[in-house]
């Protein structure tokens, strides 16, 4: 129970109550350095923590990168990993289903960037209709690869296209991208330039970003700790600005926020996500 001053307490009262908020806010300071000394000592633990490391940028997280582990996403030994997980429906999908199915129309042309195997349509279609849907998966060459091997052996669905080759996805009517920021090794904005044609409108989900300057961590992923960008928000929304897309609409993810484990002090990030339109 918090402890409160007020008129009707005795001098002496007051001064106990002034007294235990100074202990405890001298409490607070002496432990905090500890736990973040503690906090960074995970690094050497055996049981690696799932983010390791606080860097200005990917070039300096690369750099960081323990030298056991890949430093890659683009692996056959990563590429399949979590495949069945990924394909189940989540609660942070939900907004992107409602606008898929608002922007639906036949012949629609959705380029999926960073969609894996297609999880994401393997997610969607009993719910949302996508037969008339022309859908594309961009990755990296070892994910696309091992898709198309999938898909060979009826493990993925024959309709989804592939490609790791941006230049020839041609019309893009609707770009999604779902937890591909934080990896994309581009800034956004030139990462829809190498596109044939800027699509109208882009869905963006499970954007890491935080209260506070950009932040660069290395998450582990299978046998790879890879760089996992916390954006700025404020600077992110200008960069979407600027390249040309109005925000129509944004949600919060909380269950995907993360604390890096050795930099605890940092605070946790917010998970986001975005529907934006080319502002013509």
């Amino acid at each position: 129970m918090t402890e409160r001053l007020d008129r009707a307490a005795s001098p002496g009262q007051r001064a106990k109550v002034t007294i235990r908020a100074i202990e405890a806010a001298l409490r607070r300071h002496a432990v905090l350095p500890v736990k973040v000394g503690l906090s960074r000592l995970k690094r050497w633990n055996p049981r690696q923590p799932r983010m390791l490391g606080a860097f200005p940028d990917r070039e300096a997280a690369l750099r960081g990168v323990p030298r056991r582990w890949l430093a890659t996403y683009d692996h056959a030994d990563v590429a399949a990993v979590n495949f069945q997980a990924m394909c189940a429906l989540r609660v942070w999908d939900y907004p992107v289903m409602f606008w898929l199915n608002r922007l639906n129309e036949p012949g629609l042309r959705i380029l999926d960037a960073g969609g894996h195997f297609g999880t994401k349509y393997i997610a969607f279609r009993g719910h949302l209709p996508l037969d008339e849907v022309v859908w594309t998966v961009f990755d990296l060459p070892e994910t696309v690869q091992s898709a198309r091997n999938a898909q060979r052996l009826g493990q993925v669905p024959a309709g989804i296209g592939f490609t790791d080759d941006l230049t020839t996805a041609g019309r893009v009517d609707l770009l999604l991208a779902s937890g591909l920021l934080q990896y994309l090794d581009i800034p956004f904005a030139q990462f829809v330039a190498q596109l044939p044609d800027r699509p109208e409108h882009i869905i963006l989900n499970k954007v890491a970003t935080r209260e506070g300057p950009s932040v660069t961590t290395l998450e582990r992923i299978g046998p790879a700790r890879v760089p996992y960008q916390m954006r700025c928000r404020a600077e992110f929304e200008a960069q979407l600005d600027a390249a040309g897309y109005r925000v129509l609409d944004s949600w919060d993810i909380p269950s995907l926020g993360h604390v890096i484990d050795t930099h605890p002090e940092l605070g946790r990030s917010i998970s986001r996500g975005y529907v934006l339109k080319r502002d013509d």
